[in-house]
């Protein structure tokens, strides 16, 4: 297909992993069952949270918008590629390319925001326990979840609305399983400097404000750990926050391994496959980090199997 300027933009084609037919059965399975267990596993979070009022605390409240986020952030993405898998087509329409990016930037910067939030809980939890309650308050709560709606919001249409200024050379095809920012940007035939420079500038200030943020609260709780005189009591104060570090860890070391895979390899594979730690792994990992190390959750999830048991005997 020759190059050209397109501006009247019908579809995009994306690529994914592979074109072997043979392993399009495995890939659409593989990621089904990871998609179910995702959504299953965030659901019942938040099911445990709602049910139990023993886990109607701050920090339950941030992790179950963190699990619906999670449940969001995968389903823009997943659901589509495995129906042009069953399909056997590559086709994204330009609208169902915009309102993608549109909806994994949003839930990607809430992934980002609400792990901030929810340091900034635990450093109070540990360092103010005795006023915890009075400064997590429920409007607090509610307002800080708010305001990293409005954050995302706004950058994800930013970024929509720049993508839409922009005229696209034909072939349209993405290297990638879904509309990604950066390779989109990237097939486009007009100037696409300030688009560059709100594509890397603003992303990297919120992702490093909402780190720093996290890394400050992290250091006043080590600092208030340190001044607890019995070791049992360090282990107490630190196992509270262990489950929100592991996830933290694990969303910002696989999504700096995306950036420099992208960065160092010309290889059209890359990305898509890097991609999958943190669109699709990380969501499906959290659940079993938050239930395994919370012994309030693994107890609710505990009753709310039992009570499902119970339901089939009866049936």
């Amino acid at each position: 297909m020759a190059s050209g300027n397109d501006s009247q933009t019908s579809r995009f084609l994306l690529l994914g992993f592979s074109e072997d037919p043979e392993l399009q059965p495995l890939i659409c399975g593989l990621f089904l069952s990871m998609y179910l267990v995702t959504v299953a596993g965030n659901l019942l979070i938040i099911l445990a949270i709602l049910s139990d009022p023993h886990l109607h605390t701050p920090m339950c409240f941030f992790l179950s918008n963190l699990s619906l986020v999670d449940i969001c952030f995968t389903s823009t993405t997943v659901p589509k590629m495995l129906v042009n898998i069953q399909t056997q087509s590559k086709a994204i329409s330009y609208t169902g390319c915009i309102t993608q990016m549109f909806f994994f930037l949003l839930f990607a910067e809430l992934d980002n925001f609400l792990l901030a939030v929810m340091a900034y809980d635990r450093f109070v939890a540990i360092c103010h326990p005795l006023c915890y309650m009075v400064i997590m308050n429920p409007q607090l709560c509610v307002q800080l979840v708010l305001v990293c709606w409005v954050i995302s919001v706004l950058h994800a249409l930013l970024q929509s609305l720049m993508v839409l200024q922009l005229s696209f050379c034909v072939p349209l095809e993405i290297h990638h399983f879904f509309c990604e920012l950066n390779q989109v940007a990237h097939l486009a035939c007009s100037d696409t400097f300030l688009n560059d420079m709100v594509l890397y500038f603003i992303p990297v200030l919120l992702a490093v404000g909402s780190l720093a943020g996290i890394l400050c609260s992290y250091s006043k709780i080590i600092s208030c750990i340190r001044a607890i005189p019995s070791a049992q009591g360090k282990y107490k104060a630190f196992s509270t926050c262990a489950s929100h570090l592991s996830v933290v860890s694990l969303f910002y070391c696989t999504g700096l391994g995306v950036y420099l895979t992208s960065a160092v390899t010309h290889n059209s594979h890359s990305p898509p496959m890097a991609s999958v730690m943190y669109t699709v792994v990380t969501p499906m990992l959290n659940p079993f980090i938050y239930s395994l190390r919370n012994k309030d959750i693994k107890k609710a999830l505990e009753t709310i199997q039992g009570s499902i048991a119970l339901e089939l005997r009866k049936h």
